[in-house]
């Protein structure tokens, strides 16, 4: 199963969603699609999909798919990092009104150069790109959450005693 998910954004990204239908219609796409939508207002008509999924549900199915093509929301992509599921990243663009700017190719260039994604920006690539993050070797993401949690309990606590040697001298 394929997995697409558009994030929680008020804007659409239908192009995406038209092409994955086309693709079906087509047979590029064999395997079954399952897409959250978001507040995209095109009905996809050869797969399943609901405008949103809840956290458990969305995790499930990034669990459960061979691929998950996202938006570049950076909570979907390190959702769909930590289930270690390839993942074609969709960069919403300003020019067909998807976002107010193109910051999601900053943000999906650097998921790139890390090789944690791989990116497609035209939805006419959208085979290929399939068909390449299928058979590529990704880098997956390590968590440096606990490290900083304690990088900082470590420097609270140095300031802290420092602030009560202070007070004593």
């Amino acid at each position: 199963m394929i997995f697409v998910t558009l994030g929680t954004q008020k804007f659409q990204l239908n192009r995406l969603l038209r092409q994955i239908d086309i693709m079906i219609e087509n047979g590029e796409i064999k395997e079954p699609v399952i897409a959250q939508v978001g507040n995209s207002d095109y009905s996809p008509r050869h797969y399943k999909y609901q405008p949103f999924f809840d956290k458990d549900e969305m995790g499930r199915l990034m669990r459960e798919s061979s691929l998950v093509i996202t938006h570049c929301g950076v909570g979907s992509i390190i959702q769909a990092m930590q289930c270690k599921t390839p993942i074609i990243v969709f960069p919403r663009l300003a020019k067909y009104r998807e976002h107010v700017d193109d910051h999601q190719l900053d943000i999906a260039r650097v998921f790139s150069l890390k090789n944690y994604v791989l990116v497609c920006q035209d939805e006419k690539q959208l085979a290929d790109s399939i068909a390449k993050a299928k058979s590529m070797h990704f880098d997956y993401y390590h968590s440096q959450r606990k490290r900083m949690v304690n990088t900082i309990q470590s420097y609270m606590l140095t300031v802290e005693n420092t602030a009560l040697v202070s007070r004593h001298a």
